[in-house]
């Protein structure tokens, strides 16, 4: 019963989804007509932007949330006979990719820093309206994610809070049916350039690398995005396109990137040269017309307000955007914990090291030996050497010794040095695979490899080998999931059917801690007769009593 219900919901959210696609489908078409798909991305955008506005006023509890699914699930039904052509179409992809995620939403075991701050923070939202200074309650509060708000919406009568993966699981999704229409298109036009060898490479590497949709948390969300932003990007150069159409899409890619992860806003430099490339054309007059660029702008505002709000700094932990004189500023810890990301990424610290001289050793590249050794030996390597392998594969099953002569404009290479210098910056400031290093590295490899393999190849059975290879990928995803799900049954006595949900430990989260040192303290002040003491009230304990917040007395 409990898995049923649990699916019940999932395939609720899913149509709700689908019904604000279908809205915005028809509410947009006279604008910038994009692909359906893209909408269906722009509808995560824009649930996202209505999570950051009713945060200000409202707490995300179960009136709230059920009004929103109602509304997307009302549209779905709507436009369902209106919208026959494009349901049609999409109905059995929609239908295929959900289905085979399904086994990824079954899981027990969660990321690292699901229970230290993501369902913290994601809870939070759902008991409280914003509360100025939350990020004096514990660390992760000061860093904010697009994920936890979207998430926030799935909590739900039943259900409760056991869909805060669901976030993951859409960007996935939609990132999947955004990555075979893209293939499916350029095949049907025959356009077999290095555009459409990247999509597939994105499609195989995103599935066979990704698997594992616990692990994803803010960053291989954002990741999976960062290709096909770049796709779009190089899609730029080809003859014929629709620029207005294209920038769309990438302010809906990187509305959703930059929102996920602070520290992406370094992205936003892929806009000035091609902003200066078509800076005469007249298409840019529309971006005031465009829907998906107010959002993008509107979130970009929001998350920089709700960052102020939490912790005195529109960017923590850069200390040079914080505002000192805020009363619940963090502009002192900032810093420390700017090294401290720093020296956790550069393989300084770990669950069980500490380097010596932290500060001596983040500084220039002191921390390369012992990041070759104690990261790059053996998650490093291994990643390569599974890039490697894939472009084999790949290899093997397109190329021909009958040479194709095709021209590589020279924008291309302009965008690809940018990617370089993405690349450069993540190495000297942020060498963790998991914070960009994965589509990074990927990128570096894949766009050279899909350059020089669009001069070879062979069409021949060229439609069977590109659905082997998809076919095989979604296996190899399918495969490692159930060995997944096996292991947590063996390890974690999990059990699918009368237990369906993610773990969450009854001895409260690690924020608990803090809570009760706030208490204590307050309590031995009140004992001490001080006339200064803050006081705090306890509230939003769940009936499990997991997590805790205070807000000061009024």
């Amino acid at each position: 019963m409990n898995l049923a219900i649990f699916l019940l919901f999932y395939v609720i959210i899913i149509i709700s989804i689908i019904g604000y696609g279908l809205l915005f489908e028809n509410i947009l078409k006279n604008n910038v007509a994009i692909e359906f798909e893209y909408n269906l991305l722009g509808s995560l955008l824009f649930l996202i932007f209505l999570s950051f506005l009713t945060h200000f006023f409202l707490n995300h509890g179960y009136i709230h949330n059920t009004i929103i699914l109602i509304i997307g699930t009302v549209s779905f039904i709507f436009h369902f006979f209106k919208k026959k052509k494009i349901i049609k179409e999409y109905f059995k992809y929609i239908f295929s990719i959900f289905g085979i995620l399904t086994i990824a939403l079954l899981a027990t075991k969660t990321h690292d820093d699901f229970p230290y701050y993501h369902f913290p923070y994601t809870y939070y939202l759902t008991q409280e309206n914003l509360i100025i200074g939350v990020g004096s309650l514990v660390h992760a509060f000061r860093t904010p994610s697009s994920i936890f708000y979207l998430n926030s919406l799935f909590y739900l009568p039943i259900i409760e809070y056991f869909l805060f993966n669901m976030g993951a699981i859409l960007i996935f999704a939609i990132s999947n049916l955004i990555l075979i229409f893209k293939i499916k298109s350029d095949y049907c036009s025959k356009q077999y350039d290095f555009v459409f060898f990247l999509s597939l490479l994105s499609f195989l590497f995103v599935n066979i690398f990704f698997y594992r949709i616990a692990e994803h948390g803010t960053d291989r969300s954002a990741q999976i995005l960062i290709f096909i932003l770049f796709i779009e990007v190089f899609s730029l150069y080809r003859e014929s396109v629709n620029l207005e159409k294209i920038f769309t899409k990438i302010f809906i890619l990187l509305g959703l990137i930059i929102s996920l992860k602070a520290f992406y806003v370094l992205y936003l430099i892929i806009l000035f040269p091609i902003l200066f490339q078509f800076k005469k054309n007249k298409f840019f007059l529309n971006f005031f017309r465009n829907f998906y660029f107010y959002l993008f702008s509107f979130i970009g505002l929001f998350l920089m307000l709700v960052n102020i709000f939490n912790s005195g700094c529109a960017l923590y932990p850069v200390s040079i955007t914080c505002f000192p004189n805020l009363d619940w500023s963090l502009f002192n810890e900032a810093k420390s914990s700017n090294d401290w990301y720093e020296q956790w990424a550069k393989a300084g610290a770990g669950p069980n090291h500490r380097v010596e001289d932290p500060i001596n050793y983040i500084k220039g590249f002191n921390w390369v030996p012992n990041w070759i050794e104690m990261y790059f030996f053996n998650k490093v390597s291994d990643f390569i050497f599974g890039l490697f392998f894939l472009l084999l594969i790949v290899f093997f099953t397109f190329y021909s010794r009958n040479r194709i002569d095709i021209k590589i404009k020279n924008q291309n290479f302009i965008i690809y040095i940018l990617i370089i210098i993405l690349f450069l910056e993540w190495f000297y400031n942020h060498p963790s695979l998991r914070y960009g290093g994965f589509s990074l590295v990927a990128l570096i490899l894949f766009v050279p490899f899909s350059i020089y393999i669009s001069k070879f190849i062979s069409i021949k059975f060229l439609k069977k080998k590109i659905i082997s290879l998809i076919i095989l990928s979604l296996i190899i995803f399918v495969g490692r999931n159930i060995s997944r799900i096996n292991n947590e049954v063996e390890k974690y006595n999990y059990n699918v059917l009368t237990y369906p949900y993610y773990y969450l430990d009854e001895v409260n989260f690690r924020v608990d801690k803090i809570v009760n040192n706030i208490q204590i303290n307050h309590q031995n002040c009140i004992n001490k007769g001080k006339i200064n003491c803050i006081g705090f009230e306890k509230i939003s304990v769940t009936k499990k009593n997991i997590y805790y917040i205070l807000k000061k007395n009024k």
